[in-house]
C-alpha cells in the first residue's frame, strides 16, 4: 500500500471503530491518532545504511531530533489514554468488525514483503556484495573502526538512547567509506535482481494478493465516503 493509503486505513478503522463502540454505549470514546514518522521516508530510504550526510552530521544514525521528538511526544499521549479493563476489551471485538468490513490489509501484502525480506538477506551473499562489504570494511578499519558490514556501525550497541560524538563521528566515516567502495548501490542493484526473480516465479500468487488488496482499498474508500 502507498503511504496515501495506508493513511486512509488508519482513518477507515478509527471511524468504524468510533462508531461501533459508540453503539455499544461508549460515547466518549476516541480511536487513537496515527503516529508522525520518524526515520526512513521510504521502503529503500536507509535500507542499506546511512546516507544524508547533514543528519548523519548532526544526529549521528539517529532520526531527525524534531520528528523524533513528535514521534515519542505522540507515543506518550497514546499510552496515557489507552484504554483499560472492558473499554480494552469493547475496543478490540469492534477493531476485529472493522477489519471484517475492510478486509486484511496486512494479509494483502505479507508475500510481497516476505519475498522481499528474503532478498535483502540473499543479497548479503552475492559475490559482488560481499566483496563490496570487505572493501567498506577495509575503509573503515583505515580510521580505526572494526566492522564486517554496512549495518553493524548503525547497530552497534554502544550507540544508545543519545546522540554522542563518537556516533557522529562514526556515522560520518562510515559514510565517507560508503562513497568510496559503492557500496549501497552495489547491494541495491542484487537485491532488486533478486526481488524481480521472486515476483516472477511468484506472479500467480502475488497478483492474488494484489486483487485482494485492491478490493481492501476500495473498501476504505467506499467507508471514508460514508458508504456502509
Amino acid at each position: 500500500m502507498s503511504d496515501e493509503e495506508l493513511s486512509q486505513l488508519g482513518r477507515a478503522m478509527s471511524s468504524l471503530t468510533e462508531d461501533c463502540m459508540r453503539d455499544a454505549g461508549r460515547s466518549n470514546y476516541r480511536a487513537l491518532p496515527q503516529l508522525p514518522k520518524a526515520g526512513p521516508k521510504t521502503l529503500t530510504d536507509q535500507r542499506y545504511g546511512s546516507h544524508d550526510a547533514v543528519l548523519a552530521g548532526t544526529r549521528g544514525y539517529h532520526p531527525d531530533a524534531a520528528e523524533k521528538a513528535a514521534h515519542d511526544a505522540a507515543v506518550e499521549a497514546m499510552v496515557a489514554s489507552g484504554t483499560r479493563g472492558e473499554d480494552a476489551v469493547a475496543e478490540n471485538g469492534c477493531g476485529q468488525q472493522a477489519k471484517q468490513r475492510i478486509g486484511d490489509a496486512q494479509a494483502g501484502f505479507q508475500l510481497a514483503e516476505r519475498l522481499a525480506n528474503e532478498a535483502f538477506l540473499k543479497a548479503k551473499q552475492e559475490p559482488e556484495v560481499t566483496a563490496a562489504f570487505t572493501q567498506w570494511s577495509a575503509c573503515m578499519k583505515e580510521s580505526g573502526y572494526n566492522y564486517r558490514e554496512p549495518l553493524d556501525a548503525s547497530d552497534d550497541p554502544k550507540f544508545g538512547r543519545e546522540v554522542t560524538k563518537a556516533e557522529i563521528d562514526t556515522a560520518l566515516t562510515d559514510l565517507k567509506c560508503r562513497t568510496r567502495t559503492d557500496v549501497a548501490w552495489i547491494w541495491y542493484e542484487a537485491e532488486a535482481r533478486l526481488q524481480k526473480d521472486a515476483a516472477e516465479k511468484n506472479a500467480q500468487a502475488l497478483h492474488a494478493a494484489r486483487t485482494n488488496l485492491d478490493t481492501t482499498v476500495k473498501n476504505i474508500s467506499a467507508v471514508l465516503a460514508g458508504k456502509r
